[in-house]
Parts: structure tokens; sequence; C-alpha cells
């Protein structure tokens, strides 16, 4: 989830002008994190150590009121941007024959900040998932191969394989998909 507000509108609503004076605000973002604020102001009948506070509390207000991060609170303490987070896809649905195998891709997608090894784990009842835990390290590709297989005697129906990504650090996320073994 990205914030696509725009710097000046978020402000924008914040100051303005009063019987006692006015103040505008502009600011030149280059990226998230570098910001150029120039700021003018009028005050009736102040000092010019009130203008300048008014500067300092109109470039403090910029800097906090148009910080567009969405964060979300860390199990660990603190505060972990989205970007810094992670989720797992896996196939919605596969169909399986009693007595054969069949290989599905497990995709662990990283935020653009997310730099951590990740343990996967898949659980399952009934068919075999091979191997049924995997390291994906921060440098690895994103994508593991696992290997679903049904013996000659599964029971014919649904199973579900839940898997779940634990990081070295943070939340672990965990997601599940079904297989359907019918007959040879």
């Amino acid at each position: 989830m990205r914030c696509e507000r725009n710097p000046t509108k978020a402000l924008a609503s914040r100051v303005g002008s009063s019987p006692h004076g006015t103040i505008a605000i502009r600011s030149l973002v280059f990226t998230p994190m570098i910001k150029i604020v120039l700021a003018q102001t009028t005050v009736a009948g102040a000092t010019g150590k009130l203008k300048t506070l008014a500067v300092i509390f109109a470039a403090l207000t910029l800097l906090t009121t148009t910080g567009c991060r969405t964060t979300n609170v860390s199990s660990e303490g603190g505060v972990v941007t989205l970007d810094e987070q992670f989720s797992i896809t896996v196939p919605a649905e596969t169909t399986l024959k009693q007595g054969t195998e069949t290989p599905i891709n497990v995709v662990l997608n990283r935020g653009p900040y997310f730099k951590r090894d990740v343990q996967l784990d898949i659980r399952t009842e009934g068919i075999n998932v091979t191997p049924n835990s995997v390291l994906v390290k921060a440098s690895d590709s994103p994508e593991v191969q696992l290997q679903i297989a049904a013996s000659r005697e599964a029971a014919l129906g649904e199973y579900r394989v839940t898997v779940t990504g634990t990081p070295t650090t943070g939340k672990p996320a965990a997601t599940l998909f079904i297989v359907r073994v019918i007959a040879q």
C-alpha cells in the first residue's frame, strides 16, 4: 500500500491566513525522504523572533504531517513500514490424481525494504509435500518449488496445505491452498 498524498496539498489544508497574518509554504519533494521547504510569513505586528518561530513551526508541521509512509505496529516494539513486510503467494487450488505428483510454486512477495531471511514451513495431512521446510535467504530468489504427491491409497477429496513464513525478525505470514485428489 502506498501513500499517494501530495505533501503541498496535505499541508495547505492546515495553514492559511487569518486576521493576524498569513503564511505560505511550498515544498519541493525529490524523494519521500528529501524535501526542500520554502516558508514565507507575514504576521501582523509581530517581531522578528515571532516570524522565525512561525517559520520553524510550519517547517516542523510539514515534516511531521506529510511523512506519507503507512506503518503497522511491530510485535517487537516500534513500528514497521508496509514496505518492510512480506506476503506469500500460492496456487488457489491444485488437482492431483491418486498415485501421482506435481510441482507447485510458492512465491515470497517482499516489500521494497524487506531484507530478511524467511523460514517457510509447509503443513498438510493425507498427502506428501517435499520439502516441508525451506529457508529463503534475503539474497535468494523469492520463488520456491515444492512437490505435491498423493499415494495410490490416498482418499479422494480436498486437502488443505498451509504455508507459514517466519522472518528472522517481525511477524509471520501464513496462507493456504487446496489440493483436490481425484481418481486415477
